[in-house]
Order: structure tokens, then sequence, then C-alpha cells
């Protein structure tokens, strides 16, 4: 019996065209990526549209990243129980009628629900596509069909504040979530037609009294908690506040108690995290929190630099990050064809890490007179080094791995990676707050009337209002106050630098990290990331 279910593994083949169904379950999956980051430039028309505070309209993100992030992980027993196929489908199919009732809510309490509704809908979409592509291509294929699967991962969280941007100037809010509709209407039939379980995933179907519930509730209890702490923190003032201190405490209950329950005590675990002992999976996802959190991270630093410090709209803060996207897409096609067949899979990511280090220790030169064209190539060359690294770490780290364990797998490697992105964005804003102060505490010491150097700027700002005719009773207050002003912006500007040199820091330190993949060597022309 096994050795004819392992024939039939090994003869099987998808009907449809396989570069096809790497396509249509990547646009599935692209819109729910894009929904991470399309809607953060949007909050304060939502809030002003639904009548709310902004920080009462940031619920909103906050339910889809919760309810996203409890259903990651358990993707894959879901799926196992409906079918991948079927469960897939009807992610698709709830994810868009979702986001048809986001975009008519009409009031706050509706738009949370409807995104709650979204994001555990949405999370079965990333886990199930990468299993997918793992199952329909053969080893020597996965680096160009992971090259189908960037599009989605890295360009969708580049554009989405861009579009989202524009679509809110120029219509309304309500468009970033009925754009969703077209997408979702074109991806089902497609799938339906193209997509198929193979037959090791058919043998695994599971009942719903398989299901590990103890194991799913520590999951919801730990993840949930979690983004709810990262999401919030900055606003609530982090462990100053009652309310952080009992969402971290539940967090790491939920946590620790998902991980002894799953690795000693269920019988069927709704999850195996004894992926995590193949030495390529471990040290990839390891990998991916990393490029993730500097990914998203640095995705917002410099559109908040642009907005906060620059004055420009979110339009022309999201446009900072299009040509970095572009170069994205010019580049993977060149590193899953032509690298990764001839050049050693750990060296590529190695190098990938030490460009995007350099990169982000050039931004350590901001300065406040940045141009837009200075702003963009900043971020061209941040996300240089993020096109050596998605492909060839995701090829690696699924090379070791069972094919009956490819669910499993997915569904951890994407929840590291989203949480690894919620962590940057929280360090970076909250970050971004802290050393601001810091650096005025610092730099308001200068201003006293012992200090001959504020004393010939404080002079000179006097002399140059008189000339344009202020009144000599306010020279002394409106001095003071643009002076005050420089010292804010230089005051952000070194925070910004700072962060920016501690991510360089950071992708510096992974680079080490690299070379303990198992080895590797090129495969003659496929990209074999593994022997």
């Amino acid at each position: 019996m096994r050795e004819r279910e392992r024939q039939q593994d090994a003869a099987w083949q998808p009907r449809a065209n396989r570069w096809l169904i790497a396509v249509v379950v990547t646009v599935a999956a692209f819109m729910e990526i894009l929904d991470t980051t399309i809607v953060n430039v949007s909050l304060p028309h939502i809030a002003g549209s639904l009548s709310t505070s902004y920080d009462d309209a940031t619920w909103s993100l906050t339910s889809y990243l919760v309810a996203n992030g409890i259903v990651l992980p358990i993707s894959g027993a879901l799926g196992r129980i409906m079918g991948r196929k079927r469960y897939f489908l009807i992610c698709i199919g709830a994810f868009t009628v979702c986001s048809f009732l986001c975009g008519i809510a009409g009031s706050l309490t509706e738009l949370i629900l409807f995104r709650l509704m979204q994001g555990f809908f949405g999370g079965g979409l990333q886990p199930n596509q990468q299993a997918i592509i793992l199952d329909t291509f053969p080893a020597a294929q996965r680096g160009r069909a992971f090259s189908v699967v960037a599009v989605a991962v890295v360009f969708a969280p580049i554009i989405g504040p861009t579009l989202g941007g524009w679509i809110t100037d120029s219509y309304s809010w309500r468009w970033i979530f009925f754009i969703n509709i077209p997408v979702g209407l074109i991806a089902l039939p497609a799938v339906a037609a193209m997509v198929e379980d193979p037959p090791w995933v058919a043998r695994e179907r599971a009942r719903w009294a398989d299901l590990d519930y103890v194991g799913i509730g520590l999951i919801a209890l730990g993840l949930g908690c979690l983004q709810v702490t990262l999401d919030r923190g900055e606003d609530e003032d982090w462990f100053g506040s009652s309310f952080i201190r009992m969402t971290a405490t539940v967090c790491v209950f939920g946590i620790i108690g998902a991980i002894v329950w799953l690795t000693r005590y269920a019988r069927r675990p709704v999850v195996n995290l004894r992926v995590f002992g193949d030495r390529n999976f471990a040290i990839g996802s390891l990998a991916a929190v990393a490029m993730f959190a500097i990914l998203y991270s640095s995705a917002v630093l410099i559109p908040q630099l642009a907005q906060t410090q620059f004055g420009y709209t979110a339009t022309w803060a999201g446009l900072i990050l299009s040509p970095g996207g572009f170069v994205i897409l010019l580049l993977i096609p060149v590193v899953s064809r032509v690298l990764l067949p001839n050049v050693q899979t750990r060296f590529i990511i190695a190098f990938g890490f030490l460009s995007l280090s350099g990169a982000l220790a050039l931004a350590t030169d901001l300065t406040p007179d940045l141009s837009f064209y200075d702003l963009a190539m900043l971020r061209l060359a941040q996300t240089f080094g993020l096109a050596f690294l998605f492909v060839p770490n995701s090829t690696i780290s699924y090379a070791t791995i069972p094919k009956q364990l490819n669910t499993d797998a997915s569904s951890l490697y994407v929840m590291l990676r989203n949480i690894a992105g919620s962590v940057g964005i929280s360090f970076a804003t909250s970050m971004v707050i802290e050393r601001t102060q810091v650096h005025r505490a610092f730099l308001s010491r200068h201003l006293s009337p012992l200090d001959p150097g504020y004393m010939q700027l404080l002079a000179t700002t006097e002399q140059t209002l008189h000339a344009r005719g202020f009144a000599p009773p306010a020279l002394a207050a409106t001095a003071n106050g643009l002076i005050d002003q420089t010292l804010n912006a230089q005051a952000a500007i070194l925070a910004y630098i700072d962060i920016f040199m501690w991510t360089s820091v950071a992708a510096l330190c992974v680079v080490p990290l690299t070379l303990l993949f198992r080895g590797t060597r090129p495969a003659g022309g496929a990209a074999a990331p593994a022997h």
C-alpha cells in the first residue's frame, strides 16, 4: 500500500499549466497582503467619515491583524479538514464579500467587525498559496516559482501606501476595499478550474473531531494578544498601560502554553512545530524574520519622514517607495533565472543582507533638505538588497522539508514573517518618538543665554524678522518659536538616523547566520538549493 502511494505521489502532475496555477494563487494572495498596508494612510479619512477619533479608527487595522495572526498557523489544519482547494476557495470568496462589506460600512463598529471577518478569511490565503506552489513545482523549479510569489509578498507592501493614498485622495477610502472585488471575482473561478489537491493532501483529510481545540485556543490567546500589544502599544504608552501589561502577560502565557502543548501533549497537533527541526527551515525562518522586520519598518519610516518633516501628501510619500518596488520586479527574475542556478544560495542571501545593511547605513546621512529624488534613491538602494533575499531564502527554507509537511511549514513561515512585520512597524514608530525626545532634551540644553551660538542665532533671526516687517514686541517670541521648530526638526532627523543605523547593524548581524545553511551548490541550470 505504501509503495503504491509513493508511486502515485511520484507520478502526480497537475493537469493545468504550473505557471498559470502560480499566477492565479498569487493574485488571490496579493489582494490580502495589499490590505495589510493600504489602509494605513486612509485612517484619518476613515475617522473623519465615520465621525470617530483617529485612535479609535486604528482598531480597524488592529482587528484585521489579530484575526489574520490567529488563523495563519492553524490554516493548515483547516485545509486538512475541508480540503486545501475547498478551503482556499472559501477564503477567496469570503474575503471578497467581506471587502464589499467593509466598503459599505456605515459605522466604526461595523467596519471593525467586517475587518475582523476579512482578516479571519484572509489569513488562510498566504499559507495555502505557498503550499500550493510547493506541491505544484518540483524542487528544481521552485526558485522561479517563488519569483512569482515575490510579486505579492514584497511588492504589495511597497505599493500599498502609494495606492491607498492615491485612491483616498482622488476618490474615497471606501474604494480601497472595493478594488478587491474584481480581483476576487477573477481569482475564484480561475483557482476552481486550475488548482487541485495532490494525492498526499487528499489522503490527509481529517475530521472536525480530530481538530486540536486546545492548541487553537492557546494560539488564539497568544498571537491575538501579541498583535494587540504590538499594534496598540505605542498609543497606550506600552507597559505604562495596564491594558498592554495584561495583553502582554496573556500573550506570553498563550505562546509558551501553545509550544508546550503542541510539542509534548497534543496527539494530533493543529500545527507541527517539529518542522523547525529541519536546519534549513529553522535558519530560513530566522532570516525571514529579520528580512520582513526591516522591510516593513523601513517601508514605514521613509513615508513617515516625508510626511512629518517635509510636508508631503500621503500620495507623494507613497510614491517615494514606488521606484524601489519596480527595481525588485526587475531584479527578481534575474536572481531566480541567473543567480540561483549558478551561485550557492546561501551566498546570494548573504550578499542580500550585506547590500541591505550598506543601503541602510547610507540613510544615516539624512539632512532636513533632502529632495524627493534623494528619498526615492535611498529607498531604491534598500530594496535592491531585498531582491536578493526573498526568492533564495524561500527556496532554501523549504528545500529539505518533506512534502507532507509543506502546509505546516508554509503556515509557520508566513506567520513568522507577518509577526516580524508587525514588530518592525511597532519598533520603528515607537523609537522615532522616543529618540526624538532624547535628542530634543540634549539639543535644548544649548537654548541658553550663556550659549554664544544660540544668542547669535537669536539675534540673526530677530534681524531677519524685523527686516520683513514684524513688530518689535513680537520679535523675540517669534524668533524663539522658529528656533524651536528647527530644533524639533533636527531632533526628529537624528531619531531617524538612529533607527536606520540600528537596522543596518541588525542586517549585518544576519550575514554570519546565512552561512549556517546546509551546504548548497548550484545545480547546473536548475535551482536546486540544497544537497
